[in-house]
């Protein structure tokens, strides 16, 4: 599990700054659509949204971390 969460951060870190923002937009536009169907009529796998939202913290995080020079 430990080897994942390592891939997905250096998958991170390889993207440009430009990309990495658009990611982020693009993942919360889908987080809000797939939130606001899930109260309307509950979807299949609702841990889906919890992905989405751990997802979205750690591009946010890569931002943050590029913004302060680490």
């Amino acid at each position: 599990m430990a080897k994942a969460k390592k891939s997905k951060v250096e998958d991170l870190r390889s993207l440009d700054d430009q990309t990495l923002t658009d990611r982020i937009g693009e993942e919360e536009v889908r987080l809000k659509k797939t939130t606001f169907s899930h109260a309307v009529n509950p979807i299949e796998n609702p841990l889906s949204i919890r992905q989405m939202r751990r997802t979205i913290a750690r591009l946010k995080t890569e931002q943050r971390r590029r913004a302060l020079g680490f």
